[in-house]
């Protein structure tokens, strides 16, 4: 009784077989009809290649969706976030990096919902509209303040910096990918702590040894008396290093720092920092030139606005070849319809020295940062007057200056030159400059 079963099952298979074929050749040759005799004879010869391209075509589809799945393994334990969103930004996929940093346990895989309202970040949602505008990828940064329905939660939720790169992506996606920079900046306050404490603890033995020095030099008779200078050059370097971080530390903790601010006449002030700097200028024989308008009035900081001109200005003596020209230009722009209410003050400072290297553009003003050739010590630092140079953090206390001005300042090469220009951008010009700008 069991093998009647057994083949009574076998024959059906068979006919349930037969039958497929059958009903396959039928369509087949309904398909080909309208083909002559020769024709229909040749494509019932091609019906077992079909089948062979069929398969195949099922095993690439297998190995398509093998391989995607295996990405899509890779990019969830990826050690940088990733999202992707359709054309409507709704959340189609994203890692367990992006939900961690996001904080996204509201979401689940089978969900289709906006962006905007799993993570309540606008910032990432206008990087993705612009990427999708310009079809060009996108990179951003900005303070990324989570949200949270448990009221008990929220103190123990941090703010987190967050980069984003995004990507156009086929049918209107875009592909996002999130980086948590917030334990990158918490090892940075630690270390300037570390640092800032280290340099308050040195600024008194140093100042004990730059004493001794002295003593030693009304003592000691020449050729003696050389390496005591020598020795005096480096102390005094040592303390401007230690004086220029502690002043460093104190602008970027509090970027509106005390500010003895009143009426600066910057034109006579560039041309005082000159006269400062000119013995140097003569040995290289640079030239100096200006262009703009004579009353150049704003409110700053005098002493501070100073150390400013006096370190970019020194920079451009370093790295200018001998017989050329620094040139500084002003203009008044007006923001809104040449209204001279609006305007400010920009100030182009232009030199023909070796300029910066691309890779060392958007590193300028980080502190210690040295490029390979615009940022390396120049046999002219030991003679430097007074100018906050050789050390690394010149360009960063000038961009701390400005910041707490109000100002900007942005580094670039000239197109013409081919040397450091630097612009400078204050946001307040006073009466006296406009009226003389726009008589």
């Amino acid at each position: 009784m069991l093998l009647l079963g057994f083949f009574l099952g076998l024959a059906v298979g068979i006919g349930f077989w037969v039958w497929q074929q059958v009903q396959l050749n039928r369509y087949l040759g309904r398909l080909l009809r309208p083909l002559t005799s020769h024709s229909y004879k040749m494509g019932l010869l091609l019906i077992p290649g079909l089948r062979q391209e069929i398969a195949m075509v099922k095993q690439q589809r297998q190995d398509l969706q093998q391989s995607l799945q295996t990405y899509q393994d890779l990019l969830d334990f990826a050690p940088v976030g990733y999202l992707q969103v359709d054309e409507e930004n709704q959340l189609l996929w994203c890692n367990r990096q992006a939900q961690e940093i996001s904080y996204l346990q509201r979401w689940h895989p089978e969900q289709v919902r906006l962006l905007l309202e799993l993570v309540r970040s606008y910032e990432l949602d206008h990087l993705i509209e612009q990427t999708r505008d310009r079809q060009k990828p996108q990179t951003g940064e900005w303070i990324f303040h989570p949200s949270c329905d448990d009221a008990a939660e929220m103190a123990t939720i941090k703010s987190l910096a967050l980069r984003a790169s995004s990507l156009p992506l086929p049918n209107g996606q875009v592909g996002v990918f999130l980086e948590n920079r917030q334990p990158l900046l918490d090892i940075n306050q630690v270390r300037d702590r570390y640092f800032s404490d280290l340099a308050h603890e040195l600024r008194t033995p140093l100042t004990s040894i730059r004493l001794v020095v002295e003593t030693l030099q009304n003592r000691l008779e020449p050729p003696l008396n050389r390496w005591v200078n020598r020795l005096m050059q480096e102390v005094d370097r040592l303390i401007n290093l230690v004086q220029s971080w502690l002043d460093l530390t104190q602008m970027e903790a509090n970027p509106n720092m005390q500010l003895q601010a009143k009426a600066v006449e910057l034109r006579s002030l560039i041309t005082s920092v000159w006269e400062t700097l000119e013995p140097l200028a003569q040995r290289q024989h640079l030239s100096f030139s200006y262009s703009g308008p004579e009353n150049l009035w704003i409110k700053a900081d005098k002493a501070r606005i100073y150390q400013v001109f006096l370190n970019l200005l020194d920079n451009s003596i370093k790295y200018s070849p001998p017989g050329t020209s620094i040139h500084v230009e002003a203009k008044i722009l007006s923001t809104k319809d040449n209204d001279p209410v609006s305007s400010i003050l920009e100030i182009n400072l232009i030199d023909s020295g070796v300029g910066f290297s691309e890779a060392d553009l958007p590193h300028v003003f980080e502190r210690f940062y040295r490029g390979d050739k615009a940022r390396t010590h120049s046999p002219q630092d030991s003679n430097s007057i007074g100018a906050i140079v050789g050390n690394g953090l010149g360009l960063a206390i000038v961009e701390q200056i400005l910041i707490a001005h109000g100002g900007s300042i942005k580094a670039m090469n000239h197109p013409e030159t081919g040397g450091a220009w630097m612009q400078l951008q204050f946001p307040e010009v006073m009466a006296n400059s406009l009226s003389q700008d726009y008589s």
